[in-house]
C-alpha cells in the first residue's frame, strides 16, 4: 500500500513511511473490506484518528472508515465478512463490526447541522469526502486514505499540522466549537495526549467560548478529563484547561488555587504546586504499566483545601489548617458532580485525607501502634499513598528534600519490618466474632460488633496478643460495660451455627 500524495516535507516523509508501514499491517482486513465495497459499487475510506495515528507509527486494533454507502447497505456488505455486527450507532449512520480481533467503524458521509443548543446534530447524509472531511474536529483528523486507489487525501493540510504538531481545525475554530463544544475539551486533551500545540486561532476560540462547555453532559466531561489526566502530557493540557477559562466550568477548584500572593505572608503558589506534584507523581508509576488515574487524581486535587483554609497570620506568614479535611469533601463533592464511580471518587478523596498524614512521623518518633494505625488506614491505598507522599516534596531546598525523602524511606523500612512480622496487611483482632460470643456468653448483636472493635483497636495500639491476654482484655472491657461475663467452655451459649458474620468484614469460623 502507498500513498499517491507527494510529501511536503522531510517530517511528512518520515510520517508517510509510518503511515505506509501501520497500514501494511493492517491492510489485510482493510483492502479485503475495501475490495467488498468496491464490488458493491461503493467507495471507502480510512478516516481520522487512525489515518493519524498510522503516520505517528502508534496505530492500534481499531479502524475507523466512511463511505457513500448508507448505513442498511453497509450492513448488507459486512453481513458474512464480519465475527460480529452490531448497530447501536446506526441512526448516526455508524455500524460497527470486528473481524480477526480488530473493531471497525463504519459511518456513511455526513454533512451535519447543528442546532447549536446542544450537541447533538441533526444527523445529514453527504455524498462526498470532501464535506465529510470539512466537518471535523482537527486537521490532523480530517485526512483520509481511499482504499480503492490507495490515494492520500488532506484538503486541509492536515499532513503539515501533523508534521508541527499543530491543533488547528479545517472550519474556522468558532464554527467547530459552536457546533460540539465538546471539542475544546479535546482539545485538551490532544495536547495531553499527543503533545500538540493549539494555533493561536483555536486558543483565542477556546478562551471567548469556553462557557459553551456547559452545553455538555457531566458524564462525556469526566471522559474527556480521565484521557487527558492519562496523556503522555497532562501537564500541557491542564494547563490550557485552566488558562482558556475551561477549568472554571468543568474543574474550578483548579484556577482557585491559583493563591494571590502576599510579599508580607509568603507561602507557595498552590497551583503550580499541584502541577509539579503531579509531574513527580507520574514519574514514580510503574514504567511501562497503564496510567494511574487514581494517583493522577489524588496528585493534581491534593491541596484544592487550600483556598478555604487560608489564614494570613499576623507578622507575616500564612496557615492552611486541615485543609486535607476540606478537601477531600470538596473532592468528593466535584467528582460526583463530574460523575466518577463511587469507589474512585472515594480513593482519591481518602489519598488527599491521609495526604498530610506523615508530616506528624517527625524524626521517627511513631510508636509502632501509629505505623500500625497508618496502614490501616490506608488499606489498598498504600502504594500510591507512599507516591503521593513522595511526590509532594517541592521544596528547592536540597538538604530539606533529602531529609524529607531519608525520613519517608525510615518511614517505609518500619513498615515493612512490622507487616512481617504481623502481616499487617490482615490485622484482625487477636478473637473473632465466635470467640468473643464464646468467651462472654454472647448472642449475635451489636455489643459483638462493639467487643471486636475494641479488640481491633487493641490489637492496633499493642500489637498482636498471646491469646489469654486478648481473654484478659475482653473481661476487662465487659467490666466496664456493665455486662456479666461468662465463659461458657464449648461455645455452645454463643449460638448455634457453625459460623457467624465478622464484625470486620468476611465470615471466620472457629
Amino acid at each position: 500500500m502507498v500513498f499517491a500524495s507527494v510529501s511536503r516535507s522531510v517530517s511528512s516523509a518520515q510520517a508517510a513511511q509510518n503511515a505506509v508501514v501501520e497500514l501494511m499491517r493492517v491492510s489485510p482486513i482493510a483492502d479485503d473490506l475495501a475490495t467488498r465495497f468496491t464490488r458493491a459499487g461503493h467507495r471507502l475510506y480510512l478516516v481520522g484518528g487512525p489515518v493519524r495515528d498510522a503516520m505517528l507509527g502508534r496505530m492500534g486494533n481499531d479502524l475507523d472508515f466512511t463511505t457513500d454507502a448508507r448505513p442498511e447497505q453497509i450492513m448488507k456488505i459486512v453481513s458474512g465478512w464480519a465475527d460480529a455486527i452490531w448497530d447501536t450507532g446506526i441512526a448516526f449512520g455508524t455500524v460497527g463490526a470486528t473481524r480477526q480481533g480488530t473493531t471497525c467503524e463504519i459511518t456513511t458521509f455526513r454533512s451535519d447541522a447543528y442546532d447549536r443548543v446542544s450537541r447533538n446534530p441533526e444527523v445529514q447524509f453527504g455524498d462526498s469526502i470532501e464535506a465529510d472531511l470539512v466537518r471535523r474536529d482537527f486537521t490532523v483528523n480530517a485526512m483520509a486514505i481511499d482504499l480503492s486507489t490507495k490515494q492520500f487525501i488532506d484538503p486541509h493540510d492536515g499532513m503539515s499540522a501533523l508534521a508541527e504538531r499543530r491543533l488547528d481545525t479545517p472550519a474556522t475554530p468558532q464554527e467547530s466549537f459552536a457546533d460540539d463544544p465538546l471539542r475544546m475539551m479535546r482539545a485538551a486533551r490532544f495536547v495531553s495526549q499527543l503533545g500538540f500545540t493549539p494555533a493561536p486561532r483555536v486558543v483565542e476560540a477556546l478562551s471567548s467560548m469556553s462557557g459553551e462547555i456547559a452545553r455538555i453532559t457531566p458524564e462525556r466531561i469526566q471522559t474527556e478529563l480521565s484521557k487527558l489526566l492519562c496523556g503522555a502530557h497532562p501537564r500541557e493540557g491542564i494547563v490550557l484547561l485552566v488558562d482558556s477559562g475551561l477549568a472554571d466550568h468543568v474543574l474550578p477548584e483548579l484556577p482557585a488555587m491559583r493563591l494571590e500572593i502576599d510579599e508580607h505572608h509568603q507561602h507557595k503558589d498552590v497551583y503550580e504546586h499541584s502541577l509539579v506534584v503531579l509531574d513527580q507523581a507520574i514519574d514514580l508509576e510503574e514504567k511501562g504499566a497503564e496510567p494511574d488515574l487514581v494517583l493522577r487524581l489524588a496528585a493534581l486535587l491534593h491541596d484544592i483545601g487550600k483556598p478555604d483554609t487560608r489564614r494570613l497570620i499576623p507578622g507575616g506568614g500564612v496557615s492552611f489548617h486541615h485543609h486535607e479535611v476540606v478537601g477531600a469533601k470538596m473532592v468528593r463533592k466535584r467528582m460526583k458532580a463530574l460523575r466518577y464511580s463511587k469507589d474512585l471518587t472515594e480513593s482519591v478523596a481518602k489519598l488527599v485525607f491521609l495526604h498530610l498524614r506523615f508530616h506528624g512521623y517527625g524524626n521517627g518518633e511513631w510508636t509502632d501502634s501509629a505505623v500500625r494505625r497508618y496502614v490501616t488506614d490506608a488499606g489498598d491505598l498504600l502504594p500510591r499513598l507512599h507516591k503521593l507522599v513522595r511526590a509532594d516534596c517541592t521544596t528547592r531546598n536540597r538538604r530539606k528534600a533529602n531529609m524529607l525523602q531519608r525520613t519517608y524511606d525510615g518511614l517505609e523500612e518500619r513498615i515493612a519490618r512490622i507487616a512481617a512480622e504481623e502481616d499487617l496487611a490482615k490485622v484482625r483482632p487477636d478473637l473473632d466474632g465466635n470467640e468473643i460470643m464464646r468467651v462472654l456468653g454472647l448472642p449475635p448483636g451489636p455489643m459483638v460488633g462493639k467487643a471486636w472493635t475494641f479488640l481491633k483497636e487493641l490489637r492496633l495500639d499493642r500489637g498482636p496478643l498471646e491469646y489469654d491476654d486478648a481473654v484478659a482484655a475482653l473481661h476487662e472491657w465487659a467490666a466496664e460495660q456493665g455486662l456479666v461475663a461468662s465463659d461458657s467452655g464449648d461455645g455452645d451459649e454463643a449460638g448455634e451455627a457453625d459460623q457467624v458474620a465478622d464484625p470486620g468484614g468476611g465470615e471466620q469460623s472457629r
